[in-house]
């Protein structure tokens, strides 16, 4: 099948869609469209928001692809938006590619009106830092499948991933595409299966829209590379047997494993995750030899990731009586603050047991090791004022206020906020960044989809 026109059609759209924005836009697919499209109320979240599912087509195989798995990842519910709609208008497409769809925009509606705020842009590092949420790894939908590892015992999902183990146990999915998307950086892919064929044609997806492939480290050093910018989909097992591996200690993991690595217990489905960067700067493929070796770049990474958390752990210190439980934006804060005091361990004995990394590192490899992992760390820091902007909040609903937290709070949060406008700065000198198109992102995205999907339906 040429998808090519299926590829090129997607607008220019300007802004990400709100979670009542997305309601809406479903809703009305499924009037225009009442013989092809069905909405249904998967599940609800956790805030009781209803969270909608498409049915498209009716073809002999099943496909699921949900967006939002992490709530500050829009572009795959934009890739959604588009191609639902392709599907219901273009016959020939969905007929093609026989598969019936199952397709929810948003799978964490609370978390994704968390992030509104820079939905709309300026897109810059400074509005997405100061606006982003992410929650801890037990309250992320992608990472609170249920496992049974080892010491690992997990079995508390949360309402929103309870409604995808029961969509994946009752339709059996031959193809899952969990839409994910990276912040900073290059085009990169997860898939569950090792499948060669593809691989030239996903990475020319991204090269088509002048896109760069991330060509520096991968996510996490127990990552399996398949081939250059394409990586095998990691399980909480593998995570569990690094740590346990290079600290020599029992892992203090509190989450699940991932949708991609429960499907896979359900039926035999291969998952796609395509990842894709809001901001790209083009030495994150620079494969020239730099001046330091790989060792030095990754041990320098985690000097300056110690020296960030330990900084921002020292903001908190100020302020942690005051925290409420349910103030979500302290939670994931902390745990990195954790992970980096007791994990940074594990990743220099890592690099320091590697005999490869004596050797002179990529430039992408040292972007990715100093610059980029600079644009993520911020990320913490703009958690860190929102944690504060909620108690502030908080307060000034309360009848009785707390005087001397409130001055703590204030004080705090104004040292943040000079903290993250000074080191928003630094960052827009330091990186040469554009903010990529959506309607680029979407491409890929689109098309990536349609290239496994085509691929599963043709040899399986």
């Amino acid at each position: 099948m040429n998808f090519q026109s299926v590829v090129t059609n997607v607008p220019d759209y300007k802004a990400f869609l709100t979670v009542d924005e997305m309601d809406e836009s479903c809703r009305k697919l499924a009037n225009e469209f009442p013989d092809l499209v069905t909405v249904f109320e998967a599940g609800k979240s956790r805030k009781g928001h209803s969270i909608l599912c498409m049915k498209i087509g009716d073809g002999p195989r099943n496909a699921l692809c949900f967006a939002c798995p992490h709530p500050n990842e829009p572009i795959g519910a934009m890739t959604l938006e588009y191609f639902s709609r392709a599907l219901a208008e273009n016959d020939e497409l969905r007929e093609g590619l026989g598969f019936k769809w199952y397709m929810i925009k948003c799978i964490d509606p609370d978390g994704v009106r968390l992030n509104e705020n820079w939905f709309k842009g300026p897109f810059n590092v400074y509005t997405y830092t100061k606006n982003y949420f992410r929650p801890i790894g037990y309250e992320q939908v992608e990472w609170t499948f249920p496992i049974d590892y080892k010491e690992l015992h997990f079995h508390n999902p949360l309402p929103e991933t309870q409604a995808l183990m029961t969509l994946i146990q009752e339709i059996k999915p031959e193809f899952m595409y969990s839409l994910h998307n990276a912040g900073f950086g290059g085009a990169y892919w997860y898939i569950t299966h090792d499948l060669p064929e593809l691989y030239e044609s996903l990475r020319d997806s991204a090269i088509k829209q002048g896109i760069p492939l991330n060509l520096g480290e991968p996510e996490e050093p127990f990552i399996t590379k398949f081939s250059p910018a394409i990586f095998k989909n990691m399980t909480i097992a593998e995570a569990y047997d690094f740590i346990e591996k290079f600290s020599g200690e029992k892992p203090n993991i509190k989450n699940g494993t991932s949708s991609s690595d429960y499907a896979s217990s359900v039926a035999d489905c291969v998952t796609l995750l395509t990842e894709l960067p809001y901001f790209f700067d083009s030495r994150i493929e620079d494969l020239s030899e730099g001046e330091i070796t790989r060792k030095e770049a990754i041990l320098q990474g985690v000097k300056q990731s110690q020296a960030h958390f330990a900084r921002l752990d020292m903001l908190l210190t100020e302020v942690r009586p005051y925290i409420c439980e349910e103030n979500p934006f302290v939670k994931l804060v902390e745990e990195v603050i954790q992970y980096i005091r007791e994990g940074s361990e594990a990743k220099i004995n890592w690099a320091e047991s590697n005999p490869e990394f004596e050797k002179n590192a990529s430039m992408a490899e040292i972007f990715d090791n100093l610059q980029a992992a600079k644009f993520y760390n911020g990320l913490y820091l703009g958690l860190t004022v929102r944690t504060c902007e909620y108690e502030i909040e908080r307060l000034r609903q309360q009848k009785n206020k707390e005087e001397i937290a409130m001055s703590k709070l204030m004080e705090t949060c104004e040292k943040g906020e000079q903290f993250l406008k000074e080191y928003c700065e630094n960052l827009e000198c330091e990186l040469d960044y554009t903010a990529i198109p959506i309607q680029k992102l979407v491409r890929i995205q689109v098309e990536s989809g349609l290239l496994v999907a085509n691929y599963i339906r043709e040899n399986r």
